[in-house]
């Protein structure tokens, strides 16, 4: 019975189940090499697989849903907007995970458009995968660390002192210092040093920077 539903919808004569099969193995194959080897070449964040994974998934269903019958073209804008309302705060990653969500978006439009030849998908996938592991250098992995926001009761002439006063402070010398504010009536100075992250300290959400605001005087 469903299947004369369907037929009489005009979908069934649009689905060919080698076709999305093939496509679905290539999106799968794609979404190992980018998920499971390239990106875990280098920590990060341990929610960002199940991201990627569920992004790429269901935009990859949502391809195929909406190419698989002739559905006009509100069905195919209001199936987007439902997938908009699941937005990726770009502050709550880093530019590596934004760039690697990029990325599975794309290999999902790809393989997710039936009648495309399979030569030309595996192509496609193979240039963006390869751009990938030419481009984001494992070893160019930096330690995880935490910055330290810092109010100085104090207003400095010369930049170079503010490193040394920050250093004396907390008796660690910063990796760096950046000055966010400089208010003159208070006569007060806000910098954001930045220290590595010691070894036991839980793994950090949003931005990948633990914070703490610190007023020192």
């Amino acid at each position: 019975m469903d299947a004369l539903v369907l037929a009489a919808k005009g979908i069934t004569q649009h689905i060919a189940p080698t076709d999305l099969t093939t496509r679905g193995g290539l999106d799968v194959v794609a979404l190992l090499i980018l998920v499971g080897w390239l990106y875990r070449r280098r920590p990060s964040a341990p929610a960002m697989p199940l991201v990627l994974v569920a992004l790429n998934v269901g935009l990859f269903a949502a391809m195929s849903t909406i190419s698989a019958g002739k559905f006009p073209a509100g069905v195919g804008f209001g199936l987007f907007g439902i997938l908009s309302l699941v937005r990726l705060r770009s502050a709550a990653f880093t530019l590596r995970d934004v760039a690697y969500t990029f990325v599975a978006l794309v290999i999902a439009l790809c393989t997710g458009l039936p009648h495309r030849d399979s030569w030309l998908v595996i192509a496609v996938d193979a240039v963006v995968l390869v751009a990938v592991l030419l481009v984001d250098d494992s070893g160019a992995y930096q330690p995880p660390t935490r910055t330290v926001k810092l109010t100085l009761d104090r207003v400095y002439d010369d930049p170079s002192l503010i490193a040394q006063d920050v250093a004396f402070r907390f008796g660690q010398a910063p990796l760096s210092v950046e000055v966010d504010e400089v208010d003159y009536v208070r006569e007060t100075t806000r910098v954001s040093a930045r220290y590595p992250a010691l070894p036991d300290e839980p793994a950090p959400a949003g931005d990948g920077e633990p914070r703490e605001q610190v007023t020192a005087r």
